[in-house]
């Protein structure tokens, strides 16, 4: 089996994403730092596998991970052992740690912030509005990154002025270009950060997620401080990073699909249709790090051998065409059905997938009512991807937003 490496600057991720679907449905792979794994690369072998119980998330398992050979300095450490919490947790004590949280955001619960992530995108195109005319507007600072930060924050209850802190260790922790001897103190930083918060929600508790967590560790639900941490931390990570690539990832496509843009605009396809086509086409979460075979598994006609790692490359099997047929490579955002698992599949699918569709349904639409005249700044060639092999995010999204509500300026 040819090994594929993963580009440490994600400068193609589409050729890189095919090259993985052409080698099979396991593919054998290297992540930046030479660390070997496998990954699942087709949609019906990667639903199989995410709900299978031989596949789980003790590293423990992992036999480059017993060996010695994963260095504590690995830019990716903190995404393969990211600490004890429902992310890295099977069974059971799974169950237990997942519980709280998919109960505060349930369907129902969800549909609740809908007011307020209404006020916060009204907030957000008042500023855009408000940015001197004519001139090119990075989209994802000045409005996808604002939103999903806010009101996740607002979720677990984490004040704003963090927001600058907690932006700069994320950039390191998702980067591969993250400095080998920065990683440790970078880890031990988000560490302290989330520490400092949760000691905080302790003495000050309020109508928040975070403080939900502690009350439940103080009424028998035995949570830990570490996976009270760890659990802030990875809903924190997850709750923002995905709704801003999806936010951009489907500005793009529009801007680079103008006839089904104009069907969008006019109302004949749906912001719904839109969303679902770009989570399927052009995946927020490119790879998913990491599960471990506890034993010998048949994967399609390859074995993913005991003991070692497996990721899940949602960037390849979005396009799979046994799966979604020979227009798989086409952004198409009237298809249907359109049943894919870019929020995963299984007990570990994401917890907040009903979340980052309604905070995109709702700024979507009205960024597009506010500014019908919006468009790149650049050629879409020109767009360039950050150097995360786990989340497909560009540096930034230059704009030029036009009259508001398409009127003179």
């Amino acid at each position: 089996m040819t090994r594929i490496a993963l580009d440490p600057f994600v400068r193609d991720l589409d050729g890189e994403s095919a090259a993985l679907r052409a080698a099979g449905p396991l593919a054998e792979v290297e992540l930046p730092g030479g660390v070997h794994v496998y990954a699942v690369t087709r949609h019906a072998e990667a639903r199989a596998l995410l709900t299978d119980s031989r596949v789980v998330k003790d590293i423990n398992v992992w036999n480059a991970w017993r060996r010695g050979e994963i260095p504590m300095d690995w830019p990716l450490i903190g995404l393969a052992n990211p600490g004890r919490s429902m992310l890295t947790v099977d069974g059971a004590d799974h169950r237990r740690l997942r519980t709280l949280v998919a109960q505060a955001l349930t369907v129902k619960r969800v549909e609740r912030l809908r007011a307020g992530i209404e006020a916060l995108t009204n907030a957000s195109l008042e500023k855009l509005a408000a940015l001197p005319a004519g001139q090119p507007v990075d989209l994802k600072a000045e409005f996808a990154y604002p939103l999903p930060m806010n009101v996740i924050s607002e979720l677990m209850g984490v004040d704003a002025a963090d927001h600058p802190r907690l932006k700069e260790l994320f950039e390191k922790f998702f980067s591969t270009q993250t400095p080998p001897e920065e990683v440790p103190q970078m880890m031990a930083d988000l560490g302290t950060l989330f520490t400092k918060i949760v000691d905080g929600k302790r003495a000050n508790p309020g109508d928040d997620l975070t403080s939900a967590l502690i009350a439940a560790s103080e009424n028998g639900d035995h949570l830990t401080d570490e996976e009270i941490v760890n659990t802030l931390q990875l809903i924190i990570a997850a709750g923002h990073e995905t709704t801003i690539s999806l936010i951009v990832n489907v500005v793009e496509a529009l801007q680079t699909h103008p006839e089904q843009r104009k069907k969008v605009l006019n109302g004949e396809i749906g912001w719904d249709g839109v969303i679902e086509e770009t989570l399927r086409w052009n995946t927020p979460t490119s790879h998913v790090l990491i599960r471990f075979a506890t034993e010998d598994i048949e994967v399609g006609d390859r074995i993913l051998p005991k003991g070692e790692g497996l990721i899940v490359s949602f960037g390849a099997l979005g396009r799979d065409e046994e799966q979604y047929g020979p227009t798989a490579g086409e952004f198409d955002a009237a298809r249907t059905p359109n049943r894919h698992i870019a929020f995963g599949h299984g007990p570990h699918v994401c917890p907040g997938a009903a979340l980052s569709r309604l905070e995109a349904g709702i700024a979507l639409p009205a960024l597009y009512e506010r500014f019908p005249e919006l468009d790149l700044a650049v050629p879409a060639s020109e767009l360039r991807n950050k150097p995360i092999v786990t989340q497909n995010d560009l540096h930034e999204l230059p704009v030029e937003l036009g009259c508001p509500f398409g009127g003179d300026a």
